[in-house]
């Protein structure tokens, strides 16, 4: 382990007393887990068995300077509580929760058998049937959230989310292109101005695991509530940029695409179907961008001339917007990004 990890096992471990689930005097093996940017991860080996314990980072582990409030554990607590309530399968189960510290724990789900999405479509697994299963619980989780008071009261986190989603993937992209900072500019507003749903602000194939009994949810860290059509966007742009990643693959992921997309929307009573699939249609190229020439760029995308054709086609479409996201992922396969 690394001098950071090490300082991250003994603050974990009082998180762990502090919860209850160890004793005071008790030795518990700690080990971190790889993935994820924005916080320590560690698995905690504990005498009734495994469990999974986290603590949000106040700078995230990317090149760019990337501060983000530690408060967003909170948050990310009152989602998966709030998600439980309403779909229990797709979640893990949290098991104790440490304010002092920003930690919490939750269920160990053995990789064996909750293989995460992001690494099952890398490796050619690529099924329409899961992206359907994971539009349907995204689905219901908004459907059961809308037009909620009591839930936004839970999550007073408008600065939080734009601090950690809309300005390093929209406002910061608009830094590197000067002429479509307007256009960015905007996006945002639009976004911050559609308050709807209990969003989860990072609902990609990295942070979805892939269980027998469907995906499981994790990191939701940028828990807000607000427009169903950022989630929405960002699983979906994760799709259109693995075909860049895994080109042999690029229409079996265009499938999933259309799956996910198909199955979310039946779920949308909340406000006009048309009205929701225009704002994910306008906001995909922008975090397409963002992906390329934000704070956050995807680790898969490293040649020029990939990032080259990206950038071609989020431009145009950022200019020219079309009105279902359906219709840019068919463009998207036409013009070979």
């Amino acid at each position: 382990m690394t001098d950071h990890d090490y300082d991250a096992a003994r603050a974990l471990l009082d998180a762990l007393r502090r919860m209850k689930l160890v004793g005071a005097h008790q030795s518990v093996q700690l080990t971190p887990l790889e993935g994820g940017v924005s916080s320590d991860i560690f698995r905690a080996d504990l005498p009734g068995g495994p469990v999974c314990v986290k603590r949000a980072l106040p700078r995230l582990k990317v090149a760019a300077d990337w501060q983000a409030p530690v408060l967003r554990n909170r948050y990310e607590v009152a989602w998966m509580r709030v998600a439980a309530a309403i779909a229990p399968d797709a979640v893990p189960a949290i098991l104790g929760d440490d304010e002092a510290g920003g930690a919490f724990a939750m269920t160990w789900l053995p990789p064996q058998h909750y293989p995460v999405w992001k690494a099952v479509l890398r490796d050619g697994t690529v099924e329409p049937s899961t992206a359907a299963h994971v539009g349907r619980v995204l689905g219901r989780i908004h459907a059961a959230t809308a037009h909620r008071s009591d839930i936004a009261g839970q999550f007073p986190t408008d600065d939080i989310f734009y601090a950690i989603r809309l300005e390093p993937y929209l406002v910061a992209t608009g830094h590197a292109h000067p002429d479509l900072a307007p256009r960015l500019a905007a996006l945002v507003s639009v976004t911050q101005a559609n308050a709807r749903v209990l969003v989860h602000g990072d609902f990609s194939p990295k942070n979805l695991l892939i269980g027998p009994d469907g995906p499981v949810i994790l990191d939701a860290e940028c828990a807000w509530y607000g427009d169903p059509a950022f989630d929405v966007a960002f699983v979906l742009n994760h799709l259109l940029l693995k075909g860049v990643w895994r080109p042999a693959w690029r229409q079996a992921y265009a499938a999933c695409f259309r799956m996910l997309a198909s199955a979310y929307f039946e779920s949308v009573t909340w406000e006009p179907r048309a009205a929701l699939a225009v704002r994910v249609a306008a906001l995909l190229p922008g975090l397409l961008l963002g992906r390329v020439d934000g704070k956050s760029p995807a680790e898969y995308v490293t040649a020029d001339v990939d990032k080259q054709r990206i950038r071609a086609f989020a431009r145009h479409r950022l200019l020219e917007p079309v009105d279902a996201p359906e219709a840019l992922a068919a463009e998207w396969l036409e013009r070979d990004p």
